[in-house]
């Protein structure tokens, strides 16, 4: 990844949490984070990771990227309004189970 790839990507990262936590009022999302972007280098799209702060359970991640796809148009919108580039990416919403795996490989080691 370019440094300007990554550059655009942290911008990104930070309009979107931005939007989602200020201005985007489907229930669905509820509490998410954004774990991180990668910016394809043409600028046409943009993978969006994302982990719910809630128990995770194939139900919660389901509604989860249901609110996050039918908001991407209007997140994309909004964010485009704010920034000055020259394209902006298209927004792909995929669920970052890493975080979940992290707290459970904890879990295991203290057992220990």
């Amino acid at each position: 990844m370019s440094r300007r790839t990554e550059r655009v990507a942290e911008l990104l990262r930070d309009e979107i949490a931005r939007v989602l936590r200020e201005e985007i009022t489907d229930p669905r999302i509820g509490l998410t984070t954004l774990t991180r972007v990668d910016v394809a280098p043409d600028m046409s799209h943009a993978v969006v990771f994302w982990s719910g702060l809630e128990t995770p359970d194939a139900e919660m991640v389901l509604t989860h990227s249901a609110g996050l796809d039918s908001a991407s148009g209007r997140v994309r919108t909004l964010i485009a309004k704010r920034l000055s580039l020259r394209k902006m990416p298209a927004l792909r919403f995929q669920h970052d189970p890493s975080l979940d795996l992290g707290d459970r490989t904890l879990g295991l080691l203290e057992r220990l």
